[in-house]
């Protein structure tokens, strides 16, 4: 009887001990994985916008957005970014007369190859200082002053500041802790609205199971059975091929 006794309260103890444990786990575990999840999420985010900012670039440059991770890449890494050098700018009588910036540039440029012509300049500050004191069109539209010079820049370095670099900006196209699995990407470029006009639309998106597979089963099981419920997408995601949502991410 004595030794059956000390076997019950053995058992008793490890069950004791075993119920003790997953007590303690059914509280860590979830903790645990909503950590890890969160600190996961920043560079998932980061990598959508980086994708956001290529996009719109893309679709500015081209008219349309492209569902090619590649060749959003290749577009990053070959094309110019071009940027407008502005001094000076029109009055509200000069906008009022019917002058617009437009017509202005052009009236620039035509005086501009006028003066090339007849003499060669040093640089273009000699080729505006000699257009400005000596085109009569210039001067009878109030343009000395006005210049603007388009000029080309390193796509990448002016679109994201030293956050990506030439060797680095293969990565926005990876789903960070998903071992290489590539964003979801797809375009609706034929798009119009009631009003009839068309809007480029696309939509870049990273699943849980990509950055979460590899954590606890049954809490990714949980949290994706959580977001279906709500109707909500199961993951992280930007842009929308649906409806014009301003590229946002479904995290802001």
């Amino acid at each position: 009887m004595k030794a059956t006794k000390i076997i019950m309260v053995s058992l008793l103890c490890v069950a004791a001990v075993v119920m003790g444990y997953f007590c303690v786990m059914s509280v860590v575990t979830p903790i645990s994985f909503e950590n890890t999840r969160q600190a996961r999420e920043v560079a998932v985010i980061q990598n959508l916008m980086h994708l956001r900012t290529a996009e719109v670039e893309f679709n500015r440059e081209k008219g349309y957005f492209t569902a090619d991770l590649d060749s959003l890449v290749l577009f990053l890494k070959t094309t110019p970014k071009k940027e407008v050098l502005k001094e000076g700018s029109l009055t509200d009588k000069q906008l009022e007369a019917g002058l617009t910036e437009h017509k202005a540039v052009k009236i620039m440029d035509a005086a501009k190859a006028k003066a090339q012509k007849k003499q060669q300049f040093a640089s273009d500050d000699e080729l505006y200082a000699y257009v400005w004191e000596n085109d009569r069109e210039v001067k009878n539209n109030g343009l000395s002053g006005f210049r603007r010079d388009t000029i080309e820049k390193n796509m990448i370095e002016t679109l994201y500041k030293g956050a990506l670099t030439e060797e680095t900006v293969d990565q926005i196209i990876y789903i960070p802790y998903s071992n290489g699995v590539r964003y979801e990407l797809e375009v609706n470029n034929t798009y119009t609205t009631s009003q009839g006009i068309r809007v480029p639309l696309f939509e870049a998106r990273a699943p849980f199971a990509t950055y979460l597979g590899d954590l606890n089963e049954q809490e990714l099981v949980n949290l994706i059975d959580k977001e279906q419920k709500l109707d909500h997408y199961a993951g992280l995601k930007v842009g929308s091929i649906d409806a014009p949502n301003n590229n946002a991410g479904n995290w802001e």
